[in-house]
């Protein structure tokens, strides 16, 4: 795979809403980059490539990733790796990248959940597979029911003062949960950042305590799947094109495509419609309204896709009367079947 040496847009930073996570310092992108699918080692590096450099020219600064992305585990990271070195390395300063441990990554006890010893040496593997010295943020990926809290955070306070990671996060933890992990950060002295979270109008769980917990915490908040796996778009409104997601995915079935489900997203896809916008853009600006979440991460199979998404930016913001509108519509559960 050889190209042209790449030289980053110069207008980058003109029109990505850049937001502040929590009372930190740092801002991220409102839309950032998630590489869980679509960049391990079963797809083409080219198209991988063009991408990522179309993102960061987009002015997509955050690059989201996990130790156990691909297929197969790692691969992810490591084609990542290939392309900040060939492309973007004299960006380096510029890049919000980070990872993630929790989920199984290899055999052994040694390989999964939230022990400090499996999120301290998958943080090591997973810098080694990036050719990183550190990543700028680092997430304990789930609450492990076998090890206390304080032992997962302990192991996130010792990576940021390492320097092999700038800010620590969490993924998947309840309100209740997220409560107890901000206040052990924050009194190791390592305050924080971000806590990412599923979140759409399909699924709502996050409103029943988990974003007050962010707020009293001072983190911030980046959601994924926010187009409910593409649910929340008009690509199964007229039955399951081939090919598609649903018809692969261990997370989605043909049978999730209920009468239900048909009724609110045709729904949904009006007020899209009015808007004169797509479905996919309506439900990425619902997720950002009002500002309490920091970022969405959305994946992408095509520079085109990821563009049609950021262009979710370029609509005004939803008034008052639009999201009492969408209310009915966006209901918790519509897409389980």
């Amino acid at each position: 795979m050889t190209h042209d040496p790449y030289v980053a847009d110069a207008a980058r930073y003109d029109t990505m809403d850049y937001r502040r996570s929590g009372q930190s310092g740092l801002v991220l992108p409102a839309i950032s980059l998630g590489l869980w699918h679509n960049f391990g080692g079963h797809h083409a590096l080219d198209a991988q490539r063009a991408i990522l450099l179309a993102a960061f020219d987009m002015g997509i600064t955050h690059f989201d990733l996990a130790n156990n992305y691909g297929p197969p585990p790692g691969s992810a990271e490591t084609n990542f790796g290939g392309f900040l070195a060939r492309d973007l390395k004299p960006y380096r300063d510029e890049l919000i990248i980070s990872t993630k441990a929790g989920y199984y990554m290899h055999p052994g006890p040694y390989g999964d959940w939230g022990s400090r010893k499996y999120l301290l040496s998958s943080l090591d593997a997973s810098l080694t597979r990036m050719g990183l010295d550190y990543v700028d943020v680092f997430y304990h990926h789930r609450p492990d029911p076998d090890t206390p809290i304080g032992e997962s955070m302990m192991a996130l306070d010792q990576a940021v003062r390492s320097g092999k990671a700038l800010y620590a996060g969490i993924s998947n933890y309840g309100p209740a949960e997220t409560r107890e992990a901000a206040a052990i950060l924050e009194d190791l002295g390592t305050p924080l950042l971000i806590h990412q979270f599923k979140y759409s109008m399909y699924e709502r769980t996050p409103e029943d305590g988990l974003l007050d917990a962010l707020d009293d915490a001072g983190a911030g908040s980046i959601v994924f799947s926010p187009l409910a796996q593409g649910m929340l778009t008009d690509r199964y409104l007229g039955g399951v094109p081939d090919g598609s997601r649903i018809t692969h995915s261990q997370f989605l079935r043909e049978e999730q495509i209920t009468a239900q489900y048909l009724e609110r997203t045709s729904a949904l896809n009006g007020i899209a419609q009015d808007r004169g916008q797509t479905l996919a853009q309506l439900a990425l600006q619902w997720v950002l309204r009002g500002r309490r979440v920091t970022s969405a991460l959305v994946g992408a199979s095509s520079v085109s896709q990821l563009r049609a998404n950021v262009e979710a930016l370029d609509f005004p913001d939803l008034t008052d009367e639009e999201i009492a509108a969408i209310e009915p519509h966006a209901v918790h559960g519509t897409y389980y079947a």
